[in-house]
């Protein structure tokens, strides 16, 4: 999913809400962080394991993520440019075994753009008139294929596969964005052990 699209959105307050489930250490991470001009960023990560390295990793990479998106008022350019830094580094390299997590950044520029940039399966949606529309497009099996395991992730933020090398494998590239206008509405980031509950229990996911 790229390119642009017509979208309401002006954020004035915010929350954030977690629940560990059997997990022992809570590996999703949330941060806001808004600019001295007004221009707020919102990222939510998913940390792939269940360690507390994942944890703390996963914390400052979402600080990081939101600090530098508000910084410069785009999404996408940050998150490119987090995922080549953590690819460059120690972590990338495949079967490195270090943290990696799936990640979606929004950026909300008052009476301006509204940015959004993803690698994984963490979702961003809007809620418009009543209507919850689904922003993003998971990255995982399921996407792939009918019937694909929608637990095996295709592109996170911390892994090494270029955009190219992860479009070559799954059919999709590493990061997708999507930009629009910024308009009144609300704004809601989930990550998979949110969403997957209500669609295992038959509620109706959002529309694309």
């Amino acid at each position: 999913m790229r390119g642009d699209v017509d979208v309401d959105l002006a954020v004035t307050s915010y929350a954030t809400a977690q629940r560990s489930g059997d997990k022992t250490f809570q590996c999703d991470a949330t941060a806001v962080f808004t600019a001295p001009d007004g221009t707020r960023a919102y990222a939510l990560l998913d940390g792939v394991g269940d360690t507390e390295v994942v944890r703390s990793w996963t914390r400052a990479a979402a600080l990081r993520l939101a600090r530098a998106a508000a910084g410069h008022a785009d999404a996408e350019a940050v998150l490119c440019a987090e995922y080549g830094r953590y690819a460059a580094g120690p972590a990338g390299a495949a079967g490195h075994g270090l943290p990696c997590a799936a990640a979606v950044a929004v950026v909300h520029v008052p009476g301006g753009l509204f940015p959004v940039a993803w690698s994984g399966d963490a979702r961003a949606c809007l809620l418009l008139d009543g209507h919850l529309r689904l922003l993003t497009e998971d990255h995982n099996a399921r996407r792939v294929c009918d019937g694909g395991d929608r637990d095996l992730i295709t592109a996170c933020l911390g892994e090494a596969r270029s955009d190219e090398e992860t479009e070559r494998l799954w059919g999709h590239p590493a990061i997708e964005y999507l930009h629009g206008l910024a308009r009144p509405g609300w704004l809601l980031l989930a990550s998979d052990g949110a969403y997957e509950r209500h669609e295992d229990i038959g509620h109706d996911s959002p529309a694309a």
